[in-house]
């Protein structure tokens, strides 16, 4: 499972941390019967500190079941949605029954039917759920303790899943907290439903490029509650427990089901051959590959990209122009310290090297079934997707203003306004700023207000941030301001 953090720019660190493959295989083969309970079988237990592993040893009791989900339509239909009343789902009669938890830390072990049920939703006007507050207490209990948090849910998840562990990248230290916090961000966030969904589906069809089955969801949620367990101690108990299970049931089942969906029109990736790079400056890179079989997006997007130089470490990068008729993809890359696949990219790469392509993703697409102008903040490799936008506007040939923000730290490091300003000389409607002695969100601000415009920001975190905050400052609903930090979507509530 990649983490919850997907950013098409310039800091690798936030571009994708696609290297926990949690998703679903073309192939994947679905549990016996379809449906039933994940039972924890005996295993051994993790090292301890002393020994050199994560802190401590396996807990002292199995966590709640986590409930394996089939594949779309394989599996069975929610309660709400099968006629009569509501039936729990027995388990397949090859599969011993799940043992009650004992005791841990004088708290009772949660004890679910045997159809884990929704999380429960807010009453109106209340605030959060309960399993919101719950889990957000546990959140708080473990921040100060995250890296061993992190720590034993790897020693739990390789020494109870051993063949788990082929499916990470063979350094670790690339891969580090990404999968927890991805788990915890969208545990937090259940609430939040719509902006969840539609972040979680594209994780899904993403995650089918890692060759995952879904009897590995239940794995990784076993092992996340058995950590929470361990250090979320002090307000640990069986309603916490059971929280946990509910959201993480529905965070997984949304996963599996868009993998599903995906794979019957979409292979899991693509092979692509670099025909052309072209270094922009010493860090930056203009790499254009061509797909062996057709690769549909759209401007605004992004994709995943693994180099043949490190194998199972996957960066996120925005494609750089709209479609084209003759298929390429460019891809603007900086090379960012300690980072690998960004630096792949930019020093080694050459024209005949093939590299691996995830499928598109990305919500700061255009509609264009409005004439509202578009306000477009671009800071360093951000401008890509802002570069796409703006062909995207062109070939629908409806002249609707585009206002063109390109913020950077130094005028090298504005290596594409070439590029921006012609196009500004061949379309009347755009409009192309150079920032570099100001904040950007500073001009912005001096040259609205934009009360008709949809606003779309790409760059490293912080602009990202700054400009959402400085854009909801001056006026822009916050429903109209599109980017793909994905922190910062699921937070905002859009």
């Amino acid at each position: 499972m990649d983490a919850l953090t997907t950013n098409p720019a310039d800091s690798e660190s936030h571009d994708e941390s696609a290297n926990a493959p949690m998703n679903v295989s073309a192939n994947a083969s679905e549990p016996a019967g379809g449906g039933g309970w994940f039972t924890p079988r005996p295993r051994q237990s993790p090292p301890s500190e002393r020994e050199g592993g994560a802190a401590g040893g396996v807990p002292s009791r199995p966590v709640s079941p986590i409930r394996p989900v089939g594949r779309g339509s394989a599996r069975p239909a929610p309660p709400s949605a099968r006629p009569g009343p509501p039936t729990a789902q027995p388990a397949p009669p090859s599969a011993p029954a799940a043992q009650p938890a004992p005791p841990a830390a004088g708290r009772r072990a949660a004890a679910l039917p045997p159809e884990v049920p929704q999380p429960r939703p807010p009453e109106a006007g209340a605030g959060p759920s309960p399993d919101a507050i719950l889990i957000r207490r546990t959140m708080a209990e473990v921040a100060p303790v995250a890296d061993k948090t992190t720590s034993y849910f790897y020693a739990l998840l390789f020494i109870q899943h051993p063949e788990l562990r082929e499916l990470f990248p063979a350094a670790m230290d690339a891969q580090r907290d990404r999968l927890v916090k991805a788990l915890l961000t969208a545990a937090e966030h259940i609430d939040n439903p719509k902006v969840l969904s539609e972040y979680l589906a594209n994780l899904g069809r993403g995650h089918r490029k890692y060759g995952t089955r879904p009897e590995h969801y239940p794995a990784v949620g076993e092992c996340l509650i058995g950590a929470l367990t361990r250090y979320a101690a002090a307000v640990w108990d069986a309603e916490t427990e059971a929280a946990w299970v509910r959201a993480y049931t529905a965070i997984s089942q949304i996963m599996i089901d868009a993998a599903a969906a995906d794979e019957r029109h979409a292979p899991p990736w693509w092979r692509a051959e670099v025909v052309s790079h072209e270094l922009r400056t010493p860090d930056i890179a203009v790499v254009t590959v061509r797909p062996d079989q057709p690769y549909p997006f759209l401007a605004g997007q992004y994709t995943a990209m693994e180099t043949p130089w490190w194998p199972r470490v996957w960066r996120h990068y925005s494609f750089a122009s709209s479609p084209r008729s003759d298929g390429l993809l460019s891809f603007h890359v900086k090379a960012v310290p300690a980072g690998w696949v960004s630096t792949a990219l930019v020093r080694r790469a050459r024209p005949g090297d093939v590299i691996r392509l995830g499928p598109p993703a990305g919500s700061m697409t255009v509609d264009h079934n409005t004439d509202n102008g578009l306000l477009c903040l671009g800071g360093g490799t951000g401008i890509a997707p802002i570069k796409a936008l703006v062909e995207d506007v062109a070939q629908h040939g409806r002249k609707r203003a585009v206002e063109v923000f390109y913020g950077a730290r130094s005028d090298r490091d504005l290596y594409d306004l070439d590029t921006m300003l012609r196009l500004q000389k061949e379309h009347s409607w755009l409009s192309v700023r150079a920032v570099v002695d100001e904040p950007l969100t500073d001009l912005v601000r001096k040259c609205g207000p934009w009360p008709e415009y949809d606003a779309y920001v790409s760059g490293p975190p912080g602009m990202i941030r700054s400009g959402v905050e400085s854009l909801v400052g001056i006026g822009v609903p916050s429903q109209r301001i599109r980017h793909d930090l994905v922190e910062e979507l699921v937070a905002s509530g859009d």
